[in-house]
């Protein structure tokens, strides 16, 4: 870890949670999230870590509460992040570097950062996807980095009338994986 982040393990493990974006704290919200959230997060994981265990692929998936230092301003806890670069997670304590894919899920306490602040610090760094999902509408907002920039990779939903929106999202990074979101954003029980 540099020396100069602000956050250190030992000095702040009393303070409360933050992510540091362009040197300025922002608070993880003291309450837990919608079991709708933890949900969806737990589908993607799964259905991350299956493809890549499957199909044998040097990659893996990290969830909630993993730390993610893209630069000594910059640190975050994205909801999920996928990582194909073995030498991020050499110290065992965080992810040193720019994961491949962040998602980030919408919540009350995060929307405004996940929208604007963190979108902003993960096109920065180089992030070459980044999904945001909105649990509330089954949408799921895909951006690409191409020229350093994010650009538009679409934008999907479960049961639209709308052609133009699809329930199938094409991962970037992975040759042949495709999430189908009605599996995804399918209620606990719902077979």
């Amino acid at each position: 870890m540099p020396e100069n982040l602000a956050y250190d393990y030992d000095q702040y493990e009393d303070e409360p949670d933050y992510e540091l974006i362009g040197g300025e704290k922002f608070f993880m919200a003291a309450a837990a999230p919608r079991i709708s959230h933890g949900t969806i997060v737990g589908k993607l994981y799964f259905t991350f870590t299956n493809y890549i265990i499957k199909n044998n692929i040097e990659a893996a998936v990290f969830g909630d509460n993993t730390d993610v230092y893209l630069s000594d301003e910059y640190h975050c806890k994205p909801d999920l992040s996928v990582i194909c670069n073995h030498k991020l997670i050499e110290n065992d304590k965080y992810i040193d570097g720019v994961p491949d894919l962040i998602i980030e899920v919408l919540s009350e306490s995060t929307m405004k950062n996940d929208l604007g602040v963190k979108k902003d610090a993960y096109e920065k760094h180089g992030v070459k996807e980044y999904w945001i999902v909105d649990p509330w509408s089954q949408r799921v907002d895909v951006y690409l980095l191409a020229d350093g920039k994010f650009t538009s990779g679409g934008i999907y939903k479960v049961h639209n009338e709308d052609t133009e929106l699809k329930n199938e999202i094409k991962v970037s990074i992975f040759e042949d994986l495709t999430i189908d979101l009605r599996t995804i954003f399918k209620r606990w029980f719902e077979h």
